[in-house]
């Protein structure tokens, strides 16, 4: 198997197509910590085609003892400012019984590694204001809020009707 990292209990591989499902049960667990598992609308055929087909996102899973654990999802972005890309990290997630072991860390810095092989020079991720043993991990790495910033969203049926606008 090619992995990215590997020790005695934790190994680190690429996702592939047959992981559609679990990344999905990720999904899932990582919307019901933020309590937003009414938001999901995600499907395995969606996440095989756009991950997987069309290359929009890249995930690495995380096992521990052969135990699926956790996943990393992320996609390539651009700095205007700096005329480079970066990574953004779209989802960090470790099972919550499996917290604790060193998985979130490895997953993250996995990520990073991949920014500095790739020559990258931005990764970037958002965290909700509530989620203070997130912010702490986060913080403990290293990262920083961006707290000069706001992030605005448009979604569904807000960006068709904003589309209509241009006809």
């Amino acid at each position: 198997m090619n992995y990215l990292h590997k020790n005695e209990h934790t190994l680190l591989r690429y996702a592939e197509e047959k992981d559609a499902g679990l990344i999905l049960e990720f999904i899932r667990g990582l919307a019901e910590y933020e309590h937003l598992l009414d938001q999901v609308a995600a499907t395995e055929e969606g996440l095989r085609k756009h991950i997987f087909h069309e290359n929009k996102a890249e995930a690495i899973i995380a096992e521990y003892d052969s135990v699926p654990a956790g996943y990393a999802l992320y996609f390539s972005n651009f700095s205007t400012f700096l005329g480079r890309p970066g990574i953004y990290i779209e989802d960090l997630f470790v099972k919550p019984e499996l917290r604790g072991k060193g998985l979130g860390k490895a997953l993250f810095t996995c990520v990073a590694a991949l920014a500095a092989e790739r020559n990258y020079d931005r990764l970037e991720w958002a965290c909700l204001n509530w989620n203070e043993p997130s912010i702490a991990f986060y913080k403990s790495l290293g990262g920083r809020p961006l707290t000069e910033w706001t992030t605005f969203r448009i979604t569904g049926e807000n960006i068709k009707n904003l589309a209509e606008k241009l006809r």
